[in-house]
């Protein structure tokens, strides 16, 4: 069965969920209410549902049992469905997949945490009973509903929340045993102190159910004994149709709305669910309109809790449950949907304030005036008009910028714009560049800005008429004035000291102490070098590059060579003199590859001979680095150095390190300096190598620690890259290098670059991310800026924003070109703004969000404890949902989560993020794979930190062999595994085949060509190549997943029950790790808690 499929009775996300007949809904999807205004929500970034009016057909109540509520068909233990610390089982979300898998054992029971009280919300009951079947299981939380969807019926009078729970307060901090706070993973905390919710005793359940309707005491009233019998899709209990506001003076009458059916012998007193806070909020509206049941397909509140109010009952033993994991939104799902909803049809960027696609979905761009989501992505396409508003729901606003993103062949480069000497047309007064916003006026004459709102005289020779809607006539036929993105040449006067950069240059910089040419590496690096050079970066059709190249070697000093076209033989020059650097050649240290080719070959093919001999173990590391941008600063260009880096540079120079790895700092306070630069000497330099236009990128092969957290930080401030091959061995990681260093040279690179993010009036930019550096608040200088690397830039009120004019971006880049031209590009974006909150939450974008909260969590951990960082995470996603919860989501029981639409991935992927190796390494990960990891996600974009912090996990032997799509994905949980088949994992980085230990003979001999599943190679890392279906496919698979990523994934072979097979595991993100990392289950119960916390 496809894991991607829903069970044939669930509505599938985004769609209307079933409601009853002649029970009244505030109006939800178009449908009017009887007193709420119009309110609509969308599915998840599609169309707005309408609702049904009808129940789901052949949906029927079973009889409630007594005992566990529907969990997975393998029956686990679990904290009381999961959501034991709530005391509330039904959370609302979508259908995620729902074809039910053994959960294997191992989550603990949760310890002794209490479970809420409840007071009288009728809602879902979780009924006691025997396990359930699986086709119960999978109604029980399918139709789980996000953004507020299902409206319960709101609390009788006065019951608010009670004093705040004696649950251990969130702490982002879980520790090794897998424990939240007091409760340990997976068990249901005991009844009686969680929530203490004040206020009087709720009306029971009772009565048979095959009645349409029937009536309960007012508080205080005798107890119904509950029914019994797990809950199928399409029932839900419905609350009265009230047209109070929520504080009422005594309880209604409760009754079912028609069309539910109930049966079965009575049984205990089931819970009910918690009431809303009083004065608590109807969407935008502020009050209740007539309230619907709660969703169907819900799981309820937990068994056992006592009836609290004026007699509490005594704690009752619960039995172990779990809540399925087919019933919380489910990644995959969600990215199925958005490509089956959005990938068809071409992203046209005409209107304001539209949320693009999902990364994750292959689409199409027309640029109708805004830059496209491939350059910028923000974290919502409509935000507050006030910074009150934005307080409130704590959504970042944020965007995430490409400026130079690699678009896709069947969409055209942004067209350059020539204005000739009078250069392009700005704003006098905030300097931003003439676009699409710019209001033309008084016949064409004069322009009004857009973003400070300065009327400015348009040059005679700009000048053009205007027609009858007072758009210029010739608007279409100029870049600037009709779409997104586009570049100006630049005049002279962009440019350093007021003339013209010359073409920059390459300087290969290369290792040749005693680790570097005893692992092969500097005979290997010679070889390829040789063909390489063909294949420097070229602007359009020029046909050969303009890019000059130069080399070094070196150890404890540095060698440089004269390659001069002119010479029979390559000449050596060493500067032993480490602590004073100068370049002591000019002419034929930076040459034309192909004028002196013949020179360059000879160097490279005597260099490892040069070198076979040597006893050098020491190297130098910052004078390397000062070599490089010296000769640079002498040829008066900017360039990019390649530096070749084996060892910790312990020998006598500046910049000189000392091994301080120390596992004894983690978890304390001093784990942050493990993080920090060991010397200022480092920033100093790259301070003078971003002057100079001086990028540096590095490649690491470190066989022991290399402090990579000081050497990463002259590339990080540089805008270059560090590759890290630990352990390098040419037979192994050949392939990888070679792939990642063909990549890294052949790419189209900006050189001395600046970038400025302007905005209109009301935001301002105020917080920037990424690999650069800046030396005021406005500027990002980049010595050189690649395709691939993105700035993230905050923006925070200013002023009151205005919902008729929006909020306007202007990205503008300032760089030089491969071939040595001055240019500018511009991308501009228009935002919509917002006075309801609900309008907020509706255009937000997850990936997005993650993106920036994983980037500001990465910079944190420099200067806070990792556990306050985790902390600070945990709080801000709770304030979201809790806000959105309060004021945009329906009035429903506390025990219910609920999630706006667009959000509802929010607690799965920030889970990840907080169980990630720089927020909580296992014992297995090394200072300088955590320093590693950080710097790189500082500067990835929306779709590398999408796939790295949620990894794809793709079925090889599942789909029809002959099929050419990619197999459908499936959830990242050992659980999905099945012994008999073999999948592939991804995360951009790493790329793992694990094969199970029943895997039929024919599969493994198709792709081993082993006769047996114990004669496979574990840690194998080239799969043989052979003439099969099979061996084609999955090749060819793993071939198109590298094209697709930034950097090459090495391929690891891990064999089921195989010791490799736990680094596997690591990367099933669902699953609770091993360094301590929650389950996606239980943190959503966190989440939930938290939010309860808040809200109470």
């Amino acid at each position: 069965m496809n894991v991607n499929q829903s069970a044939p009775p669930v509505p599938p996300y985004g769609q209307p969920q079933p409601v009853y007949p002649g029970y009244h809904q505030s109006s939800y999807g178009g449908q009017p209410g009887s007193t709420a205004p119009p309110n609509t929500y969308g599915a998840y970034n599609g169309p707005v549902p309408g609702y049904q009016q009808t129940p789901p057909p052949g949906v029927s109540r079973a009889p409630p049992s007594s005992g566990v509520p529907p969990t997975s068909t393998a029956q686990v233990p679990c904290g009381q469905g999961g959501y034991g610390q709530f005391g509330q089982g039904d959370v609302q979300n979508g259908p995620s997949s729902t074809v039910q898998m053994q959960r294997l054992p191992g989550s603990q029971p949760f310890g002794s945490a209490p479970l809420a009280p409840v007071v009288s919300q009728p809602t879902v009951l979780q009924p006691y009973g025997p396990p359930p079947t699986s086709a119960q299981v999978t109604a029980q939380l399918a139709g789980m509903q996000i953004s507020g969807s299902v409206i319960q019926a709101p609390p009788p009078s006065g019951l608010g929340y009670g004093p705040p729970t004696s649950l251990a307060s969130a702490s982002g901090s879980f520790p090794n045993s897998g424990l939240y706070g007091s409760c340990s993973q997976g068990q249901a905390p005991p009844l009686s102190q969680a929530q203490g919710h004040s206020g009087a005793q709720p009306p029971q359940r009772s009565a048979p159910q095959q009645a349409s309707s029937f009536t309960t005491q007012a508080s205080g009233g005798p107890r119904m004994p509950s029914m019994t019998g797990p809950l199928l899709p399409g029932q839900s209990f419905g609350g009265p149709p009230l047209n109070q506001p929520n504080h009422v003076s005594s309880p209604p009458s409760q009754a079912l709305h028609p069309g539910t059916q109930m049966a079965g012998p009575p049984g205990p007193p089931p819970p009910m669910h918690s009431s809303q806070q009083q004065g608590y909020q109807l969407q935008q509206n502020g009050s209740f309109g007539p309230t619907r049941g709660p969703q169907p397909n819900y799981g309820s509140p937990y068994p056992g809790a006592p009836a609290f109010g004026s007699q509490p009952g005594p704690p009752q033993p619960l039995p172990p449950k779990r809540l399925d994991p087919d019933a919380i939104p489910s990644p995959i799902q969600v990215i199925e949907d958005d490509r089956n909803n959005r990938g068809s049809e071409p992203f046209v960027t005409g209107v304001r304030g539209q949320v693009p696609p999902l990364v994750t979905t292959n689409f199409l761009v027309k640029d109708q005036g805004n830059a496209s989501p491939r350059y910028i992505r923000c974290t919502s396409y409509n935000i507050p008009c006030t910074s009150d508003m934005a307080k409130q729901a704590q959504v970042p606003l944020a965007a995430v910028i490409k400026p130079l993103a690699r678009l896709p062949p069947e969409e055209a480069s942004p067209y350059v714009v020539d204005h000739g000497e009078s250069g392009p047309l700005r704003c006098n007064r905030c300097k931003a560049y003439m676009c699409p916003f710019m209001q033309f006026v008084e016949g064409g004459r004069r322009f009004q800005c857009c973003f400070c709102s300065c009327i400015n005289d348009v040059p005679p020779q700009y000048f053009q008429h205007l027609d009858h809607t007072g758009k210029r006539v010739d608007a279409y036929d100029r870049p600037e004035l009709s779409l997104g993105s586009y570049e100006f040449l630049a005049t002279v006067d962009y440019c350093k000291n007021n003339k013209f950069p010359s073409p920059p240059a390459f300087i290969f910089m290369i290792d040749v102490s005693y680790n570097a040419i005893r692992s092969g590496l500097v005979r290997l690096l010679c070889e390829e070098l040789k063909s390489l050079l063909d294949f420097l970066p070229r602007e359009g059709g020029a046909e050969e590059s303009a890019i000059r190249v130069g080399f070094v070697t070196y150890n404890k000093v540095l060698h440089f060579y004269n390659v001069k076209s002119s010479l029979a033989q390559p000449q050596m020059m060493v500067v032993s003199d480490v602590a004073d650097m100068f370049v002591p050649l000019l002419d034929g240290f930076l040459v034309n590859v192909n004028e002196s080719r013949a020179v360059i070959i000879s160097l490279l093919d005597q260099i490892p001979e040069m070198f076979a001999d040597t006893r050098e173990t020491e190297t130098v590391f910052a004078p390397v680095i000062q070599a490089g941008m010296e000769a640079l600063k002498a040829a008066e260009c900017a360039g990019k150095l390649f530096i070749f880096h084996t060892s910790l540079p312990i020998a006598e120079a500046p910049g000189k390190l000392k091994n301080r790895d120390d596992r004894k700092l983690i978890n304390t306070d001093k784990e942050k300096t493990l993080f920090q630069p060991q010397t200022g000497t480092y920033q100093a330099l790259a301070k003078e190598c971003v002057a100079q236009g001086c990028c540096v990128d590095l490649f690491l092969f470190p066989n022991q620690y290399v402090d990579v957290a000081t050497l990463s930080v002259v590339p990080q401030l540089t805008g270059g890259s560090v590759y890290k091959y630990a352990c390098f061995q040419v037979e192994n990681d050949q392939e990888r290098f070679m792939s990642d260093l063909r990549r890294d040279v052949e790419k189209v690179i900006g050189f001395d670059a600046v970038m400025r993010v302007r905005t209109s009036t009301g935001i301002r930019a105020v917080d920037f991310f990424g690999a650069f550096y800046m030396s005021n608040t406005t500027d990002v200088e980049l010595a050189g800026l690649d395709g691939e690397k993105t700035v993230t830039v905050e923006f925070k009120h200013d002023d009151r924003l205005n919902e008729e004019s929006g909020a306007l971006l202007q990205c503008a880049l300032l760089y030089t070109s491969c071939a040595g031209q001055r240019r500018l590009r511009i991308h501009n974006l228009a935002l919509n703004c917002c006075t309801q909150l609900a309008d907020l939450y509706r255009n937000c974008e997850t990936d997005t969000l993650i993106n920036y909260m994983a980037k500001f969590a990465y910079r944190g951990v420099l200067s806070s404890p990792v556990k306050t960082v985790r902390d600070t995470l945990i709080t801000q996603c709770a304030q979201i949902l809790a806000c959105y919860r309060k004021n945009c989501a329906s009035p429903s029981s506390a025990g219910q989560l609920i999630l706006p639409e667009c959000m509802k991935l929010l607690p799965v992927y920030l889970n990840c993020v907080l169980k990630s190796d720089v927020l909580q390494p296992g014992a297995e990960v090394t200072t300088d794979d955590r320093a590693y990891v950080r710097q790189l996600v500082t500067s990835m974009d929306v779709a590398e930190t999408n796939v790295f912090f949620y990894p794809r996990l793709l079925p090889l032997t599942k789909s029809p062999i002959e099929s050419t799509t990619e197999p459908p994905a499936i959830r990242a949980s050992e659980e999905r595994l099945s012994n008999g088949d073999i999948y592939l994992l991804e995360n951009g980085l790493n790329l793992f085949i694990w094969v199970g230990a029943g895997v039929q003979q024919g599969v493994v001999q198709s792709l081993f060509s082993v006769s047996s599943f114990s004669q496979i190679t574990s840690g194998l890392s080239i799969l043989p190549v052979l003439d099969n279906p099979l061996s084609k496919k999955v090749r060819g698979l793993i071939d198109s997943l590298r094209a697709q990523r930034s950097r090459y994934m090495k391929l690891i072979v891990v064999k089921q029950e195989d010791k490799l097979e736990m680094l596997f595991k690591h990367f099933l993100v669902e699953d609770k790790s091993l360094s301590g990392g929650a389950s996606y289950v239980d943190f959503l119960c966190h989440m939930h808690k938290e939010i309860r916390q808040l809200l109470s």
